[in-house]
């Protein structure tokens, strides 16, 4: 949840990916039962982080890549890891400031339990405020 005042990170970033990969992915917040046909598939979760109460907030945002295949998973997690290090860092958009972005856990093959679909995640630490 996020402060008064303060952006809803987890939002923000679910849109933000999504205008970004366009159709090549479903992003979103929680994984459901028709996960394989909707593969890739980019998750996107708060795991932690802090906040000023007030404006700044300091999110540890995980990423995790869905795919078919191990090298599918792989290439979609290196390209948004590129993505949200130097095109996401320094973003605004109509409600929120992006205004530093740092490497937790780089991208890494994942385990998951269906071994039918693949999962490569990586953790950032996203700064963000709302647009003054």
């Amino acid at each position: 949840m996020a402060a008064v005042g303060s952006v809803d990170v987890e939002l923000e970033l679910i849109g933000r990916t999504q205008a970004y990969v366009g159709s090549r992915a479903a992003v979103r917040d929680e994984l459901d039962n028709n996960l394989l046909n909707e593969l890739p598939t980019i998750q996107i979760e708060v795991i932690n982080g802090d906040d000023d109460g007030f404006r700044l907030d300091r999110a540890l945002v995980d990423f995790n890549v869905y795919a078919a295949t191990r090298a599918e998973a792989i290439a979609l997690a290196a390209e948004l890891h590129g993505w949200i290090l130097t095109q996401l860092s320094g973003s605004t958009s109509a409600t929120a400031v992006i205004g530093r972005t740092g490497t937790i856990s780089r991208p890494a093959v994942r385990p998951y339990e269906n071994t039918s679909l693949r999962r490569v995640g990586g953790t950032y630490e996203i700064y963000s405020h709302p647009v003054s």
